[in-house]
This record gives structure tokens, sequence and C-alpha cells, in this order.
């Protein structure tokens, strides 16, 4: 039994007609390069529903912030006015009813990801999982790779059993990854017969600071076929688009970035003609771009083309390395 991390609203009205039900779970934070997960979250939440109204959904479930999060790690903002403080802007980790476009109900579990007691968390979701009689759990995330913005955004999917992976994994061998809530998450569900599967982003490690709608959007698209949801697409195809015109008009002006670009581009290149032919994953010794590297070209771009307070999504990653 959970030690009451998670209060539950007994609204079983609001998914009455859900016979197969579905929940998503972003959690924002390490496992959010580009802010993709928390965009693609954003998006869930801002659906239009069949009656022509928004989907903005009913709170169904509560998390203890205070007992998950480390406020001295991850401050809330609060605004100072003049001569006091307002508008403490307090971290909420929540779960809402929703419905995707063709009025399919479904939940969405998000906010920032626990800093502590990650165990008790896990129990806390399969208590609501239980007492809503979800199906499936489905994960979305980012993670920084050495991967140019110019090639089809990859996927990582993953699953608890392997007939639930959606599709093929680009990683052939064993990896050592950082943990994540997340991830103890969708193992502790396996271990208790409920399935999860999610989707992981790569993003390229130079725009790991910045919204970067183009993963969100290949993100929603993973989750419809693993969520068996429908979902509107065409805003957030038009902000990855914005984005891409923004991304290409700075590299057109500043040669010395975008030939660092050019490197990544080719080693990319030569490690999927390599990995077609079967031969070594690593497709040549060619030096990657380092992100300071690039990153440091890319810190005038950033601070122009978006303002907003920067996420830790990438502070902390150590990366995923293959062994």
């Amino acid at each position: 039994m959970a030690e009451r991390l998670v209060h539950i609203v007994d609204d079983a009205e609001v998914l009455a007609d859900a016979g197969d039900l579905t929940m998503v779970v972003v959690l924002t934070g390490f496992l959010d390069a580009g802010k993709a997960a928390e965009l693609a979250a954003r998006h869930l939440a801002d659906l239009a529903d069949p009656a022509g109204g928004r989907s903005d959904g009913k709170v169904v479930a509560t998390f203890d912030v205070d007992a998950l999060h480390d406020y001295r790690a991850r401050r809330p903002p609060l605004t100072f006015v003049r001569d006091h403080y307002a508008d403490y802007e307090a971290p909420r980790l929540v779960v809402r009813t929703l419905r995707d476009t063709g009025g399919t109900p479904f939940l969405l579990l998000a906010g920032p990801e626990p800093d502590i007691r990650w165990e008790a968390f896990a129990r806390a979701v399969r208590e609501v999982v239980d007492h809503f009689g979800v199906s499936r759990v489905v994960s979305m995330g980012a993670v920084p790779m050495a991967v140019p913005h110019t090639r089809p955004i990859a996927i990582t999917p993953h699953a608890n059993r392997p007939e639930l992976v959606p599709g093929e994994s680009p990683w052939q061998g064993e990896l050592r990854v950082p943990a994540s809530a997340q991830a103890l998450l969708e193992i502790r569900l396996g271990e208790w017969g409920v399935d999860a599967l999610g989707f992981v982003a790569h993003i390229p490690h130079y725009l790991a600071q910045m919204e970067y709608p183009q993963a969100a959007l290949v993100l929603l698209e993973h989750l419809e076929i693993g969520g068996r949801l429908t979902i509107d697409l065409s805003d957030l195809r038009e902000a990855a688009q914005i984005t891409e015109t923004e991304v290409d008009r700075y590299l057109s002006a500043n040669d010395e970035v975008g030939e660092v670009v050019r490197g990544l581009e080719q080693q990319y290149d030569s490690f999927r003609e390599a990995e077609a032919r079967g031969s070594s994953l690593l497709a040549g010794d060619e030096p990657l771009p380092t992100g300071e590297e690039i990153g440091s070209a890319f810190e005038a771009f950033l601070a122009d083309l978006d303002d907003r307070p920067k996420g830790d999504a990438g502070d902390d990653d150590q990366g995923w390395e293959e062994r």
C-alpha cells in the first residue's frame, strides 16, 4: 500500500466509457532534453475535444510533492513585485483525465520527476493504476545525443514485455544508462503484472536546452501507436516548422557552427552505413564534436530564439553509452 503519497479523487463517471484505458506518463527534468516530453504533454492537455471545447482535463489524483521534491536542487519560480513576493509557482505532480481527438478517454500523469523516494512513488502510481483500471502505461522522454538536427529524429522504444515493444530499437548491445523514476516505474509495473512501454527521443545535444517541437511531434506520433490514441498534431507541426526555419536561418549565417553540424552529419551517415552493412556500429574513428564545442557557438542563438528559463534537461545527463 502506498504511504499516502497520492490522493485519488473517486470520480468514476469521468471514465465510465473507458473500457481500454491508457495512462501517459511524462516526468520533466532529467529525461526531457529539448523539453520534448513536456511539450508533448502540454499538447495533449490542450487538445480540442469532439464537442469543440478543450480537453484541459479534471484532476483525478494528486501526489504529495513535498514528500518527493528537492526544492534546493530545483527551486520553483516566484515573482517579486516592488516590495513583496507574489505568484509562487508551486510544483505539481497530478493525474488528469483527458480525451483524444476521437473522444477516447485517457489519463495523463505529468509533473516534475521525483527527486527522492522513487520506490514509494512507484507504489503510489500503482495505486492509481489499480483504482482506475488502467490497461497500459506509456511514458515519453528525451535524451541529448551527438546527432545532427538535419537527420530524422530517432526513437528508442522500450517495454516491460518484449511483445509490447513497438518497432525496432536502434541499439544492438547492452547499455548502461543513468536511472530515472520513469524507468524504475516501468520495471516495477512489469513485476506487478501491469503493461508499460515508452519512447525516448534522441535530441541533438546542441539544441537540448531549447524547446524542440520536432521531437515532441515524433513522440506523439509514436504515442498514437503505443497508446492506441488519436491526436491532432497540426498545431505542433506548425511549431516544428517555425523552429526548423529559425535554426536553419541561424546556421546559414554562422559558418563555424554549420561546419560542426556537417561533421555530425558525416559521422551519423557513416554510422548508418556501417550498421546497414552489419559491420561495426562505431563506424569509423572520426572524433565527434563535443557538446561544449557546438553549444558555445549556439549560445547567442538560444538567447535570441528563446528567452524562457532553461530547464535541467541535459545538464546532468551522462548520455547513453554502449558497452
